[in-house]
């Protein structure tokens, strides 16, 4: 008997548990479009199992993306780039259109249509633009992730988000320290339904006590809690690494050990 995990991450995932890792490409045709992605099959043997299960370092680290790791131009420039006030945008546009983008429901071209109530265009290009400009590592979260990375952690994006968090990918890299794994473009859900995160529990394989999740609306947070994952709003990011520290989160890097070998 074998023991089968399978993942849905995106074409940009970087896992890196301590199982034997196979990869083979798909298509995912979706309503906002066709998009490459992976399809990637852990398996080991029974007799083995428990040993590589054993090696997993725990607990598994869930982020939250925008206004998290990094900084959500929505409310910082498009207001702007269309010449309004944050208050007017949300007045002007269409009560549900984002939301059935970030689940994957509409594509690209039909965001334009509908994106404002009223209809009228505008240059979906040029507002691409603006939010690729925008995006940025909020200060201090790069090396807050380099150094989980460093001391083994295996860490997921867990965002509501739509198709494109490539963007976000292209501009800073995200994958070097996380696997984009749980998107609600690729999943059809958004955060805080319960739904959510229970197939992200499922599909990491372990308990819900093994995971902590960082999100800055308080909402989420409380949502994973009450499934019984460990929740931490972020506030910044030397908070953040205290309150994982607290949670035995080990993110001391080799620099810092050294410094401390040489002090002892």
């Amino acid at each position: 008997m074998a023991l089968l995990i399978s993942w849905r991450p995106s074409s940009a995932s970087n896992i890196s548990f301590p199982f034997i890792v196979k990869k083979t490409s798909y298509s995912k045709s979706a309503k906002m479009g066709s998009f490459s992605t992976n399809n990637i099959s852990c398996s080991v043997t029974s007799s083995s199992a428990s040993i590589m299960v054993a090696q997993r370092k725990l607990p598994i680290l869930l982020f939250d993306v925008m206004d998290t790791i990094v900084r959500d131009p929505f409310y910082h420039d498009v207001p702007a780039f269309f010449r309004m006030s944050m208050k007017e945008l949300l007045e002007s546009k269409h009560p549900t259109s984002w939301i059935e983008f970030e689940k994957g429901l509409i594509s690209e071209e039909e965001l334009t249509r509908k994106f404002f109530k009223d209809g009228r265009s505008f240059d979906m290009e040029g507002l691409k633009n603006c939010m690729k400009r925008g995006y940025s590592y909020l200060e201090g979260v790069e090396g807050l992730l380099n150094s989980l990375k460093e001391n083994g952690y295996e860490i997921h994006a867990f965002t509501n988000y739509p198709i494109w968090y490539q963007m976000i990918e292209d501009e800073l890299k995200l994958s070097n320290y996380l696997s984009w794994t749980f998107c609600s473009c690729i999943f059809g859900k958004r955060k805080p339904d319960p739904d959510f995160y229970l197939e992200v529990v499922k599909h990491l394989n372990v308990k819900a006590s093994n995971c902590i999740f960082v999100d800055d609306r308080m909402g989420n947070v409380e949502a994973a809690i009450e499934l019984g994952l460990k929740g931490l709003q972020f506030k910044n990011a030397d908070l953040l690494q205290k309150d994982l520290s607290l949670l035995g989160v080990d993110i001391s890097t080799n620099e810092s050990q050294d410094l401390i070998e040489c002090s002892s």
